[in-house]
């Protein structure tokens, strides 16, 4: 176990180590931010911050040195520097990384532990491709295996004809068919040390231009009925990667029930209503269970939850947000507000008599 006044050490300097953060200063724990860009929304709520490139090896065994546990932000993190922390540990741990690094291995993994993703196929050249849509059939989404998020790297291709000519990225890809679904939702789980799994109730995710617009707890029904299977799965992921902390795991609900879409091994999007709308949110529990400490009740708080992220200009709208008493503001303290970027989330809960 270690104790409040020790330093959490958080790989990425984006809204969600900011958030992490956050939750660990609430428990009496300091963090330090180890990040490349020098503009860092997390180190501005940090005691410290080191800012230097991933394979800086001196730099992150200095790092890895102040701290008592680190943990990441984002799943992008480069693995191999990581040997670098030394036995300062990393939780969840380089494995988590490693298989959602990587789509074509993520898909597989799932798939071993008894998940249904989407049909896939791995492309490496237009040969490939072809073969591809020969055998899963359009329309289908191709897309590159490692990097890419909030639909970035992402080709559609609604018809064979679409391939023609497409100029493809030097790296390696996956094809994946499309998957005829009525709705879209997350399992956020948290598993302590000890084995101990909690579960956020499942959230419906609406997507805009592929970002994540709006997240509403409870699910309605349809989707509450596929939950089960889902976090079967989920608690099979976690278990298998020996897991410490928050992990996600993003489906499809369809006729057949829920088809495994992609795995975030962090704290999520989907779960930034549960600051206010749960007992304990995602991020104080990550904190809970990487630092050893027993977790936190994830019951909701209200009878109804709405997040909405705040893309791009939206986030100027703060006067008539701040002018509801019904709605939590979080602004990121970003600088451009960006087309398709995220600048803050507000959520909004309801009770009984609203």
């Amino acid at each position: 176990m270690i104790p409040p006044g020790e330093t959490i050490g958080i790989l990425g300097g984006g809204q969600l180590g900011r958030m992490i953060a956050m939750a660990a200063a609430q428990l009496g724990y300091r963090c330090h931010i180890y990040a490349p860009e020098a503009d860092s929304i997390a180190a501005e709520v940090s005691a410290a911050f080191t800012c230097a490139a991933w394979d800086d090896g001196e730099a992150m065994a200095k790092f890895a040195a102040d701290c008592a546990v680190v943990t990441y932000e984002f799943e992008n993190v480069p693995v191999a520097p990581l040997a670098a922390l030394g036995a300062t540990p990393l939780l969840a741990g380089p494995l988590a990384l490693e298989t959602a690094q990587d789509r074509l291995n993520e898909k597989r993994f799932v798939t071993e532990l008894g998940g249904t993703p989407a049909p896939f196929f791995p492309v490496d050249d237009a040969a490939d491709l072809a073969a591809a849509m020969a055998e899963i059939g359009t329309p289908g989404i191709l897309k590159t295996r490692r990097d890419g998020y909030d639909g970035k790297g992402q080709w559609r291709i609604m018809k064979p004809e679409d391939a023609e000519g497409l100029e493809l990225p030097a790296q390696a890809l996956i094809y994946e068919g499309f998957v005829t679904f009525f709705a879209e939702f997350s399992v956020i789980l948290c598993r302590g040390a000890d084995g101990d799994i909690r579960y956020f109730d499942s959230a419906e995710n609406v997507h805009e231009s592929g970002i994540l617009a709006l997240s509403t707890v409870p699910a309605p029904a349809a989707i509450l009925e596929q939950v089960p299977a889902a976090r079967a799965l989920a608690a099979k992921v976690a278990e298998a990667l020996g897991y410490v902390g928050v992990l996600t795991l993003e489906f499809f609900a369809t006729a057949n029930g829920p088809v495994f879409n992609e795995m975030a091994p962090r704290v999520h999007n989907s779960g930034h209503w549960t600051i206010e709308g749960a007992v304990t949110s995602q991020f104080e529990n990550h904190v809970r269970a990487i630092c050893g400490l027993p977790l936190g009740s994830t019951a909701l708080a209200a009878d109804a939850v709405e997040m909405r992220n705040l893309i791009g200009d939206e986030a100027h709208d703060w006067p008539t947000i701040l002018a509801d008493p019904a709605n939590h503001l979080h602004l990121y303290g970003k600088g451009a507000a960006r087309p398709g970027r995220k600048m803050g989330h507000v959520t909004r809960l309801s009770f009984g008599q609203d």
